[in-house]
């Protein structure tokens, strides 16, 4: 029975931690990245290389190449009959119907480095596609950014809520106390009651908005979140606005297309480069080798062939000047990118500093409205205030906690934003 006691309360300790569950942004970014469809195309992606690869070194390997073809033809071969009467020999005479069968094997002895460019080739098509897929990837931060901070935010507005319950609940208890003695009226009451309802009408939408947000950040990590998970607020690296080199994935992008747009150019040379190469022939047919042996007869062919295909060279120069296009066209969207980043950073910059200075100014703005709500408490006593003026005191200084909490949650979302802008 111990036993039984000790496996239920293990149990339930380990069912209240996982519900009791801490994430960091972090966190939550690498498990979007991780359970995102699109990421299970980096494996197809490896696949398509290594066949690519597989194929580029066959060409290393033996080609075999079967033919056969059957002719007629109108008029063949013939000896004058007068060298045969001279010889003594009756010459046969060749069919017009000729029949052939021929079975090749070449091996490429250098082919001009069409088989190692067409590599270099795959291996940049692949590096494309990995770069495309992190781009794509990439944009996951911002919407995991958006809902985290969002879920922050509504939390400190939820603290901010409920102190200021609290303080219309002191206040509430005071008025009641005040009316017993008869110093206020009901009407004093009920109007702290009406701010009462619309804190906690505040609290229910809060809660709410909260709810969605948990639904969608919880869809996009494949990981339970609700009230119970602790979302852990990081701290804010200031120290970004001293270093912000660009990393982000278009850059490499970008690069993989120069390396593509190469290869192609070594490709395209290679291509119209001669190639050398040595083949057996083995065949079977009427004639043979022996074009005087009437009727079939196998035989075989070896040697080494050169082969140069010249008609390229004529379109080469063309071919190379597109290609040289198509990178200068790759330097102006590289340069494009590189402008509209530089401002949203400068942008980025501009922000984190005006909230840096907003930030210094809201602790005072705090502490002077907590010193008029208490002035106006001391001349509600001495009957020198009303019931209206502290509560708009009372709303004055939860609104100042309310920017506060804004601003603060504001700061680091730009900083994040700035990271993710510069994928720092």
């Amino acid at each position: 029975m111990k036993k039984l006691i000790f496996i239920g309360l293990l149990a339930f300790l380990c069912q209240l931690r996982l519900s009791s569950q801490s994430l960091t942004i972090e966190t939550c970014q690498d498990k979007a990245k991780a359970n995102y469809p699109l990421v299970k195309q980096y494996g197809l992606i490896e696949q398509t290389a290594r066949y690519n690869l597989k194929n580029s070194n066959l060409g290393y390997v033996p080609q075999l190449a079967l033919s056969a073809k059957g002719t007629y033809q109108s008029d063949i071969t013939q000896i004058p009959a007068v060298l045969g009467n001279k010889l003594g020999v009756n010459l046969p005479s060749l069919p017009k119907d000729q029949y052939q069968a021929v079975l090749e094997a070449s091996q490429v002895i250098w082919d001009g480095g069409v088989i190692s460019s067409q590599k270099k080739l795959n291996s940049a098509g692949t590096e494309i596609d990995k770069q495309k897929l992190e781009v794509d990837l990439f944009a996951l931060k911002d919407r995991v950014n958006q809902l985290f901070f969002g879920i922050l935010l509504i939390n400190e507005q939820l603290k901010q809520n409920d102190i200021l319950k609290n303080d219309l609940l002191t206040n509430y208890n005071r008025l009641s106390a005040y009316k017993q003695n008869g110093i206020a009226n009901q009407s004093d009451i009920d109007a702290v009651n009406v701010e009462q309802l619309n804190a906690n009408q505040r609290e229910d939408d809060l809660k709410s908005s909260r709810k969605t947000y948990f639904i969608m950040l919880s869809a996009l990590t494949n990981t339970t979140i609700n009230d119970q998970t602790e979302l852990i607020k990081p701290m804010a690296d200031l120290t970004i606005l001293n270093d912000t080199t660009n990393h982000r994935p278009e850059l490499s992008l970008f690069d993989a297309q120069y390396k593509m747009y190469d290869s192609q150019k070594s490709l395209l040379s290679a291509g119209n480069l001669p190639k050398i190469g040595a083949f057996i022939q083995g065949g079977y047919g009427q004639p043979g080798l022996n074009m005087f042996s009437i009727g079939f007869s196998p035989f075989y062919i070896g040697g080494i062939r050169l082969s140069w295909n010249i008609s390229g060279l004529y379109t080469q120069k063309n071919s190379m000047t597109k290609l040289d296009i198509s990178k200068k066209t790759v330097d102006i969207q590289k340069e494009t990118f590189l402008f509209n980043n530089k401002l949203v950073t400068r942008q980025q910059q501009t922000e984190i500093e005006k909230l840096q200075s907003t930030l210094s100014n809201d602790d005072e703005i705090i502490r002077l409205r907590q010193n008029i709500k208490k002035a106006t408490t001391a001349k509600l006593e001495n009957g020198t205030a009303n019931e209206s003026d502290l509560i708009r005191d009372i709303n004055a200084e939860n609104q100042a906690r309310q920017l506060k909490s804004l601003h603060d949650i504001q700061l680091l979302m730009n900083v994040y934003q700035l990271k993710n802008n510069i994928n720092n």
